[in-house]
């Protein structure tokens, strides 16, 4: 399942990111938290161990003996299995005679890479990020494990593959890309590229994405004290978040700044620089699921929850705040970049509201300029155009993603398409290539979808967007290249069982299902 994206600006990785290394002091916590998980396995099982003896020693389950029970049976399993285990160490050790060794790979002509040469440069060459490329964030969970791809795409050759990536603790909500140093880098000079990542456990952690094999993140927002955390557990509290922390906006004005809304009922402001919470917000009744920062005003923030309650409020002066009530739980907010004193709300009905900041009166604010009934269900994934004024795409749990045309206040919908993710829980506009969206969803797939090639999207934008004549035919998807070894290893099973004609004729289907792909694209 892919549950967040998030776009890098062309040229803010760094061209050769570095491998992480850790520090004595850092193998001293790993050894120091792996013994504190062990001090606290151990005090479980004692706990365990003390509640069985409870019930061995219970005078009511004397006579059934279980203390011994299934012992018999144990005994032969044990048996069987040292049989087993010496005849396995007969066939394996049998041959020894035949093996030959070497004292170190210089003598040993089956290993043609010596002691002592450089791989360093054509790996530097593999890792090579250029100036031209995209950088594409992915939030992926498989098999209840989850982690960030780093993925690349050259648009060029419309090729896109996973760069890097590093693991996470827990499911992931919401990902922030920050051009903002922190941790070990926070003094050098010049911009960052870093992502914030919220998940279901109550932390934010930021890492550097120009560097491999990272081993933790570059600074983790909150606390990791389990006994404070289970004692405030889903209440709201004024240091750190104590619930699944459900959106993040980066302060684009004022860099150190990060917010955060959280199922625990608040909103929390971040301080990077100072890596602690600078303010705690309190006023949803319910799990706040959007968060976002105006685009010009630094200090004016917007949120929205599962009250079915949308705030606009200066975040210097929280207690004046501006309310608008939507018809369900609310997704997701959006400040309209080419207007801002309007924005947007997404709902959980399937509805897209646009509301006018200015129309007020005594904290409340009026009805909406107009909804936008956009799909059966809900509106999980939204996003604008960064240059195109009144270009809007939504994705919903329906599987369907669509483009609209909101200009004049007149909403309607310009293409709707199935691309083939499952329920859509994530669409972002390029920043660089406008024309160029990511979607992804819970079936774990990515697919970025050139927009330009749509005929419909250019009859209605292309004057906006000097897209010029129609082409010819629509640009297939681009999705995460396969590895070429798999489909070589692939290939030698099948030749090895079946020969190589096998081989020949699953190539010409395979081929064949290309072709059909790309025809059903067209």
């Amino acid at each position: 399942m892919i549950s967040a994206l998030a776009w890098v600006r062309k040229g803010a990785a760094a061209e050769k990111p570095t491998t992480y290394e850790m520090t004595e002091e850092e193998y001293a916590k790993l050894q120091s938290v792996a013994a504190a998980e062990i001090s606290d396995a151990k005090k479980e099982l004692k706990k365990k161990s003390k509640f069985d003896e409870e019930i061995l020693n219970d005078p009511a389950l004397k006579d059934f003996d279980l203390e011994n029970y299934d012992t018999e049976e144990e005994e032969e399993e044990e048996d069987d299995n040292e049989e087993d285990e010496g005849k396995q160490e007969t066939n394996l050790f049998s041959n020894i005679k035949g093996l030959a060794y070497y004292d170190d790979n210089e003598e040993d002509p089956y290993i043609t890479l010596k002691d002592g040469e450089a791989i360093e440069e054509d790996e530097e060459d593999e890792v090579q990020i250029f100036g031209t490329d995209n950088m594409l964030l992915v939030a992926k969970t498989e098999d209840d494990i989850s982690n960030i791809e780093v993925c690349v795409f050259e648009g060029e050759n419309d090729n896109l593959f996973v760069h890097h990536d590093f693991m996470l603790p827990a499911f992931p909500l919401a990902v922030e890309w920050l051009d903002y140093k922190v941790g070990r880098k926070a003094e050098q000079p010049g911009g960052g590229n870093y992502v914030a990542v919220a998940t279901f456990e109550p932390r934010i952690e930021i890492w550097d994405l120009d560097t491999m094999d990272s081993m933790y993140p570059d600074l983790v927002l909150g606390t990791s004290d389990k006994k404070a955390l289970r004692k405030a557990k889903g209440k709201p509290y004024s240091d750190f978040h104590t619930d699944a922390i459900m959106s993040l906006s980066w302060n684009k004005n004022v860099r150190n700044l990060l917010a955060s809304s959280s199922a625990d009922t608040t909103v929390k402001l971040w301080d990077l620089s100072a890596a602690k919470c600078v303010h705690s917000y309190n006023h949803h009744k319910d799990k706040v699921q959007s968060v976002q920062w105006h685009p010009s005003e630094a200090s004016v923030m917007l949120t929205g929850g599962y009250d079915k309650r949308v705030g606009a409020f200066d975040s210097r002066a929280s207690g004046a705040i501006s309310w608008w009530a939507v018809d369900a739980d609310v997704e997701s907010v959006m400040w309209d970049i080419h207007s801002p004193s309007h924005f947007y709300v997404a709902t959980e009905a399937g509805t897209v509201r646009y509301f006018d900041v200015r129309n007020v009166s005594n904290g409340k604010g009026d009805a909406p300029i107009y909804t936008l009934v956009a799909h059966d269900e809900a509106v999980s994934a939204m996003d604008q155009h960064p240059t195109i004024r009144g270009m809007i795409v939504t994705g919903s749990a329906d599987e369907t993603v669509k483009v609209w045309d909101v200009r004049e206040n007149k909403p309607s919908m310009v293409i709707s398409r199935n691309l083939d993710v499952g329920s859509v829980f994530a669409a972002k506009f390029c920043p660089d290539e406008p024309m160029l969206m990511a979607v992804g969803g819970s079936s774990g797939e990515s697919r970025i979808w050139d927009i330009s090639s749509n005929a419909d999207v250019r009859a209605t934008f292309g004057n906006a967007a000097k897209l010029g004549a129609t082409p010819a035919k629509e640009k297939p998807l681009v999705g995460l290249q396969k590895d070429a070894d798999d489909d070589e290893d692939r290939d030698a099973i099948i030749s090895e069982m079946y020969g190589s004609a096998a081989t020949d004729n699953t190539k010409i289907m395979q081929d064949d299902d290309d072709a059909s792909m790309a025809s059903d694209d067209e």
